[in-house]
């Protein structure tokens, strides 16, 4: 089960506190009750299937699948545009923020997410986290295949 929650960036404080890996991303299935997406990480690819996404927490499985496997998955099965973006992982305290600060047609946005081990559970906020769009389904990454960032009206 992943419990995460999402929240725009609002400045650069946080580039300094890591290094970034680029991500591609693409999605073969986003029905209501389940998605299906295809991952390269650096060298490494990544299958995940979740559960349907009713707040913010979901049933997640993941498996590693050959690069090349995942990069004609990408290029062939998934719909298009690609997701691209650029991930930086940055510990506070106990807690692990991921920063995506995404390319391509959805470049200009950037989020922060945390994941949690239960609802309740209290964290601290770093000061260039900003306004928490958990349950904003525009923000959801297969939404942003579907709906890209550039293409907003208004964020």
């Amino acid at each position: 089960m992943e419990l995460e929650r999402k929240f725009l960036v609002v400045d650069d404080a946080w580039k300094s506190l890591a290094d970034g890996v680029r991500h591609r991303q693409g999605y073969i299935s986003t029905g209501t009750d389940r998605t299906v997406r295809i991952r390269t990480v650096g060298h490494r690819g990544i299958l995940t299937i979740m559960g349907p996404a009713g707040g913010p927490a979901r049933h997640e499985f993941e498996y590693d699948i050959p690069e090349a496997e995942a990069t004609v998955m990408l290029e062939q099965l998934c719909d298009q545009p690609l997701l691209e973006k650029t991930r930086f992982t940055i510990r506070i305290g106990p807690l692990t923020w991921e920063v995506d600060e995404f390319n391509g047609v959805n470049r200009g946005l950037i989020v922060a997410e945390v994941e949690l081990a239960s609802t309740g559970q209290r964290f601290e906020r770093p000061a260039w986290v900003g306004e928490d769009v958990s349950s904003d389904p525009r923000y959801f990454d297969a939404n942003l295949v579907r709906h890209p960032y550039t293409s907003w009206t208004t964020p």
